[in-house]
C-alpha cells in the first residue's frame, strides 16, 4: 500500500471525506458544505481561511518571553531584560527583537490556563481539551476536524499537514491526532521518508491507475475480514495519495528552493535535527507552512524545539531557542502581511503550560500549569493589544483568564464554523461539540 500518510494509533469510524461532504446542512448560514464549496468554485479562485499552529514542545516560560517581572526579586525575574515593542506600552524579552518589531500585529495572551496536572503533552494545544474523560475514539485535533468538515480546497493539497518528524517523547512529535474522526483525516506528514514517495518517478499514469485498481481490490478484501474497524477510512487516505502522485502542487509547495534567496535568508535555516527528545528548531518549516496554506492547506501544525528547561534555563533559552523562534515567527508574520494574507491566515504559538515563578537550584524553571502564555497573529483579529495579566511574581492570573478552549472557539469561528452549533459523532454515535460548551470565542479578538 502507498504509505504517504503519518501513522496514527487512534481508531476510526469509517467515514471518508466524501461522507463528510454529504452530511448536509451544518448551521452555516443555511448552506450545506457542498453548496459552500460549489459557491467558492463559481466565484473563481477558491480563497480559504487557514490556521498555522506552532507547538512549543515542553512549554516555554511565559515570564521569560512576554510577561517579564522586573519588579520581582532576582530569584523570580531571572536575567533577561525587557525591550520596547511596536505595541505601545508592551515590553517583551530582549532576545525577541524580531517579534518586538511586529508586536502591533500580534496579541500576546498572558493568562492561559487549562492543563490539569502539568504533564507534558501536546494534546491540549491541538484540541483545547484535556486527555481525561475522552469520548469513544478520543477527541480530534483541529486539523482533522477541519479536514472532516471542510475537506480539501484542492484534491492535490491535503487539508491538514503536520510538519513534525517523530520525536523521542512521542507527544512532542504529534501533529494533532484524528481521534474519533478516523485515520482518513490524520495529518499528512511530509517530514521524513514520505517526502521521497511524493513523485511518480519512472511510473506512467496508466501503470499507476492499474496499481490503484489492484490496491482497491486488495484493500476491499482486507476490510471484509477485519473485525476491528482499523481499516475503515483507508479509502480517503488512498485517494489522497493518488491525488498527490498525479499532481506536482504539493511537491511544489514543499519546495522552498522556489523562493527567492532573500526570502529564505529572512526565515533562516535553524536546525533540522531534533533537540533532545523534542522537535527540531527548523526555521524552514515556518516558510513551508506559509507556502502550504498559500497552496490550499487549511491547517498546518509545526512542532518547535524542546523548551523544558528544568536546568540552565536562561542559557538554553537565549542560545538555542529564543533567537531561532524569534527569526522564524517574525518572518512568517511579516511575510503574511506583505502578501496580504494576514486576514486569511491565523497564527498561534504556545506550549502546554507555563513555568515556575521561582528559579530552582539548577538555574531552571519547573512545570507550572496554573498559568502560561500564547501569541496570536493574523486571522483578521484585533491585534496590537495584550490579553490577561498575572501577579507581580507571574504565578497567578489576576486579569482575564483564558482557557485553551476559548482560543479554539475563536479559531473555529474565524474558519467560518460555529463550534456551538456543529457537532460530530464519536465512535459510539454520540454527537460531540467541537469545543467544550462553556468555552466561547474571545470577544477581545473582534
Amino acid at each position: 500500500m502507498l504509505n504517504l500518510m503519518g501513522r496514527s494509533k487512534m481508531l476510526c469510524d469509517g467515514f471518508t471525506r466524501r461522507d463528510a461532504l454529504q452530511i448536509g446542512a451544518l448551521g452555516l448560514g443555511g448552506l450545506s458544505l457542498p453548496q459552500l464549496l460549489q459557491a467558492e468554485q463559481q466565484a473563481g479562485a477558491r480563497s480559504h481561511k487557514a490556521v498555522i499552529m506552532i507547538y512549543m514542545c515542553g512549554a516555554p516560560g511565559h515570564q521569560d518571553m512576554y510577561d517579564l517581572k522586573m519588579q520581582a526579586p532576582s530569584e523570580i525575574r531571572g536575567e533577561f531584560r525587557p525591550i520596547d515593542t511596536t505595541q505601545p506600552g508592551l515590553q517583551i524579552c530582549e532576545h525577541l527583537p524580531g517579534l518586538a518589531k511586529v508586536m502591533d500585529r500580534c496579541v500576546p495572551i498572558r493568562s492561559m490556563y487549562g492543563s490539569p496536572n502539568g504533564a507534558h503533552d501536546s494534546f491540549i494545544c491541538y484540541t483545547g481539551r484535556t486527555v481525561q474523560n475522552q469520548p469513544a475514539g478520543g477527541w480530534p485535533a483541529i486539523g482533522p476536524t477541519i479536514s472532516r468538515l471542510q475537506g480539501p480546497t484542492d484534491p492535490a493539497i491535503p487539508p491538514f499537514v503536520g510538519l513534525s518528524p517523530d520525536t523521542g517523547h512521542p507527544p512532542y512529535g504529534s501533529p494533532g491526532l484524528p481521534g474519533y474522526l478516523g485515520v482518513g483525516h490524520a495529518a499528512f506528514r511530509p517530514s521524513g521518508p514520505a517526502k521521497k514517495d511524493m513523485t511518480l518517478k519512472d511510473i506512467s499514469i496508466d501503470r499507476l491507475n492499474s496499481r490503484k485498481a489492484l490496491l482497491a481490490s486488495v484493500d476491499s478484501l482486507k476490510r471484509s475480514v477485519d473485525a476491528s474497524g482499523m481499516m475503515n477510512g483507508m479509502d480517503a487516505i488512498n485517494q489522497q495519495a493518488f491525488d498527490i502522485l498525479t499532481s506536482s502542487k504539493l511537491v511544489d509547495a514543499l519546495d522552498i528552493e522556489q523562493e527567492s534567496q532573500a526570502t529564505r535568508d529572512r526565515y533562516g535555516k535553524g536546525s533540522p535535527d531534533n533537540y533532545g527528545d523534542g522537535a527540531p528548531r527548523n526555521l524552514e518549516h515556518f516558510l513551508m507552512a506559509r507556502r502550504l496554506v498559500e497552496a490550499g492547506a487549511r491547517v498546518v501544525t509545526l512542532n518547535f524545539g524542546r523548551w523544558d528547561f528544568h536546568s540552565n534555563n536562561f542559557n538554553g533559552m537565549k542560545t538555542t531557542h529564543l533567537p531561532q523562534f524569534d527569526q522564524g515567527l517574525s518572518a512568517l508574520i511579516e511575510d503574511l502581511h506583505e502578501r496580504g494574507m494576514q486576514d486569511d491566515v491565523a497564527v498561534v504559538a504556545w506550549g502546554e503550560f507555563g513555568r515556575t515563578p521561582r528559579i530552582n537550584k539548577d538555574a531552571g524553571r519547573d512545570h507550572w500549569p496554573q498559568v502560561g502564555g500564547a501569541l496570536i497573529s493574523g486571522g483578521g483579529f484585533k491585534t496590537g493589544q495584550t490579553i490577561g495579566a498575572t501577579d507581580r511574581l507571574g504565578g497567578s492570573i489576576t486579569e482575564r483568564p483564558v482557557h485553551f478552549g476559548e482560543v479554539f472557539a475563536s479559531l473555529y469561528r474565524f474558519l467560518g464554523i460555529d463550534p456551538h452549533q456543529v457537532t460530530l459523532n464519536d465512535l459510539s454515535g454520540r454527537p460531540q461539540y467541537l469545543v467544550d460548551p462553556q468555552h466561547h470565542a474571545l470577544p477581545e479578538l473582534g
